[in-house]
């Protein structure tokens, strides 16, 4: 039996198929799956530029249309495999269980910003994680990372142990097991639900990067905001693109939108959603949020790292089925991401 769900990825997906068969001087459109609200950095930022850049380089025989509310973005993954949109944006946590590589990027204390977590996970990934098939039914156009995980919250956080049975939304991926950690009751629920989440009371708190200040408004109902230096974690994000949608292009169209993705699309998200998170900084002086950032040498700091130094080898552990070597990629991210941000140049302009 059809839900609406399902009605509504049928019709989309019947008005898709009509653009492909538009008169052949038409240009194809790339329908692109996309969450969040239209002023979100992926949506007035990344998804755009990208656009841009395969409108470019097709000379204008590809452009992209964004398309809003397909679902929620767990079922992303699916809805570019099954064709229902040509390409979308997610996030690898919310399918538990696929992604397990993809955790490396978000492990604790890597001391990067979100460019260069990107720039180095597209490369780190492409030579160690891409034979173990983790994005098998989709073609894996981008790889990216949010900025460094906060600490969002009704109440001010002055030790790790105040967010113990707070109730904390969730996001997956590595936050699951960070709460745990930390002893609060978890929420889960996507991005796009945070503000209500939080306006009704329904938690305590979020762990997001800074950029949800402007991005979710959470500047309106979330009075304090709790920066650790690097961050709790990273979030691991994916741009994905159908298989038949690129191989329904020709060869030197295809080619092309092929050249401007994986590097250089990776450290474009990265690149906009750090400027999106000094974005949501000011929105939170402006909301007169009270901002407490821990220093590196704070008591609070140090108890952090004590109670995740066990998190790289736990992973690594928890991934020794896969035939790869995670300890010398973990080693591998981690030396070029700091190489990165340690050349202090725009690593999405090469």
């Amino acid at each position: 039996m059809l839900n609406r769900y399902s009605v509504k990825a049928t019709l989309v997906a019947l008005s898709f198929a009509a653009s492909f068969n538009a008169k052949a001087d038409e240009p194809i459109i790339m329908h692109v799956a996309t969450a969040g609200p239209p002023g979100h950095v992926q949506n007035s930022v990344v998804l755009p530029t990208w656009g841009k850049w395969i409108e470019e380089a097709t000379e204008g025989r590809v452009k992209m249309k964004l398309e809003y509310a397909l679902g929620e973005q767990s079922s992303y993954f699916n809805l570019v495999e099954d064709g229902v949109a040509d390409a979308a944006w997610s996030f690898h946590g919310y399918v538990p269980g696929r992604f397990r590589l993809t955790k490396m990027v978000e492990l604790p204390n890597a001391g990067v910003n979100a460019e260069a977590a990107s720039a180095a996970y597209w490369d780190v990934y492409q030579q160690y994680f891409a034979k173990a098939g983790e994005h098998e039914g989709v073609a894996l156009m981008g790889l990216f990372t949010h900025g460094p995980g906060q600490i969002f919250s009704k109440q001010p956080i002055n030790k790790l142990s105040d967010l113990e049975g707070k109730k904390i939304r969730l996001g997956g991926g590595i936050q699951q097991d960070l709460g745990e950690l930390l002893g609060v009751s978890p929420v889960s629920a996507p991005g796009p639900k945070v503000y209500e989440l939080m306006q009704q009371g329904i938690v305590d708190g979020v762990f997001m990067p800074a950029a949800s200040e402007k991005d979710f408004r959470l500047a309106e109902v979330a009075p304090h905001l709790t920066l650790m230096p690097g961050g709790l974690y990273m979030g691991s994000f994916a741009i994905v693109a159908n298989e038949d949608f690129l191989d329904s292009l020709s060869p030197e169209d295809r080619e092309a939108v092929m050249k401007v993705s994986g590097a250089k699309l990776s450290a474009l998200a990265g690149k906009a959603w750090d400027q999106s998170d000094k974005n949501g900084i000011a929105e939170a002086l402006k909301y007169e949020v009270t901002i407490r950032e821990v220093a590196e040498d704070a008591s609070m700091t140090k108890e952090f790292q004590q109670l995740t130094s066990s998190f790289d080898r736990k992973w690594v552990e928890s991934v020794s089925d896969m035939n790869v070597d995670a300890a010398e990629a973990l080693e591998a991210f981690r030396k070029a991401a700091r190489q990165y941000q340690a050349q202090d140049t725009s690593v999405a302009e090469r």
